[in-house]
């Protein structure tokens, strides 16, 4: 077994001064039987914790890390611009810059306010929406995560549903009933509640690629109908491409399923691994957010030239790359199929979903198409697959309703291995 006697040491200690040792509850490792490897360093596409082990990363820090870690032109740009200081809460070039840049890649995207995480993205959206159409109620899709905000954890997917609790404690009566919620890709039940109380809905907010139960994809029909009902009742329709913005392409999902949302929330990417978030959408919604409008939004650090610099340069890295896209999806399938492979081996059932470089993989006989057929997936294969891809220095989330991520950094060599890795793994989910 692999040595992890430093990072088990390092999360004892930790236990004493944080919740559970950590400061996201899905570094803990819930239900996985054994401490999370505390990260010294990372480089390209690997990943090294404090006993010395070294990881192929395909969490690539939740998704930010397309271009691998510690991508040379990044830090370069970080390190300039920390010279001139970390922060100064006041309006920068660089702000005016990475809207520009936002703009030219999310057309949709007519006015920006950047903020800093996907959380604060999602709940400043709804709440501009909501003063844009003067209505209380959201909808939202059973199984997706769109961070921690009080309306948005009813029925959410992610850590949430890691601990077996879709509904977070601390989540007032009043705050819930004001959030519908309907299963991800159920065409006819979204339009029954479209139809029942669509002029009451202010929002309707969606990942357009699922990534909090699984990798879920939009089966076809599914944004259309919900771009069609919005426009239909009035109701803003919001994309929370903070996860597969930039991954299902480089024009995000609403590019490669052509569909025009009215608002957009971004993260991760867009940060280049530092702590930024940003939404924006239509002029006329955006043109609510204060000092132009009524509803409030503020942040210190919203905008801090150390992020927006990172997202800058990673963005631009790369907008330089030809055929991107294809080729971080072409890695991406030699991969599933490596694994498909030796799932069939080893007479395991394996279902793998690709979006772009975000992908993942259910212990099923049946395909997964919303939060309830993750949930029935095997849990117990997927531990021990989970597992005996860490004690081979894979290292993947720990959680079947994560999402996994691609880089340009990874190599053909990363992939032969993580296959060769799989073989292994998948002997040991099939004993599960």
């Amino acid at each position: 077994m692999i040595d992890l006697q430093k990072s088990k040491a390092a999360f004892e200690e930790a236990r004493k001064f944080m919740p559970g040792g950590v400061n996201s509850p899905v570094r803990s490792y819930p239900h996985m039987g054994c401490p999370p490897p505390f990260i010294a360093s990372a480089k390209g596409s690997h990943i090294t914790d404090i006993d010395g082990n070294t990881y192929i990363d395909y969490v690539g820090s939740w998704g930010p890390m397309i271009l691998g870690h510690a991508h040379p032109a990044v830090i370069s740009a970080i390190c300039k611009a920390a010279e001139n200081s970390t922060s100064y809460g006041a309006p920068t070039l660089k702000e005016t810059e990475i809207a520009e840049l936002i703009h030219s890649v999310y057309p949709s995207i007519e006015k920006i306010r950047m903020v800093n995480s996907g959380t604060e993205a999602t709940m400043s959206a709804l709440r501009a929406a909501r003063g844009y159409t003067g209505r209380d109620k959201i909808l939202k899709f059973e199984g997706c995560y769109h961070g921690h905000g009080d309306s948005l954890l009813v029925k959410a997917g992610s850590g949430a549903a890691t601990f077996g609790k879709p509904d977070s404690a601390g989540v007032t009566k009043g705050t819930a009933k004001d959030t519908l919620v309907t299963p991800y890709n159920d065409i006819p039940a979204f339009k029954a509640i479209m139809d029942a109380e669509g002029d009451e809905i202010a929002a309707v907010i969606v990942e357009p690629v699922a990534g909090n139960m699984g990798c879920v994809l939009p089966v076809p029909g599914f944004l259309e109908a919900l771009r069609e009902e919005t426009a239909k009742y009035g109701t803003v329709l919001i994309f929370d491409e903070v996860m597969c913005g930039f991954r299902t392409s480089s024009h995000g999902a609403q590019s490669f399923y052509h569909i025009h949302p009215d608002m957009t929330c971004l993260g991760k990417i867009i940060g280049g691994g530092l702590p930024a978030a940003a939404y924006g959408g239509r002029k006329e919604i955006m043109a609510c957010i204060a000092p132009d409008g009524s509803v409030y939004q503020a942040g210190t650090l919203s905008g801090n030239p150390l992020a927006v610099t990172a997202g800058i340069e990673t963005i631009r890295q790369m907008m330089n790359i030809p055929d991107l896209d294809k080729k971080l999806a072409e890695k991406t399938s030699a991969l599933l199929e490596g694994w498909k492979e030796s799932a069939d081996k080893a007479g395991v059932p394996l279902i793998c979903h690709q979006s772009g470089s975000m992908f993942g993989i259910f212990f099923s006989e049946k395909d997964v198409l919303n939060y309830q057929d993750s949930c029935e997936a095997n849990a117990a294969q997927f531990k021990a697959w989970f597992l005996s891809m860490l004690d081979q220095h894979v290292y993947l989330a720990p959680s079947p309703f994560e999402t996994l991520f691609m880089s340009w950094a990874h190599t053909d060599e990363d992939i032969e291995r993580s296959i060769a890795a799989s073989r292994k793994a998948m002997e040991e989910a099939a004993k599960a």
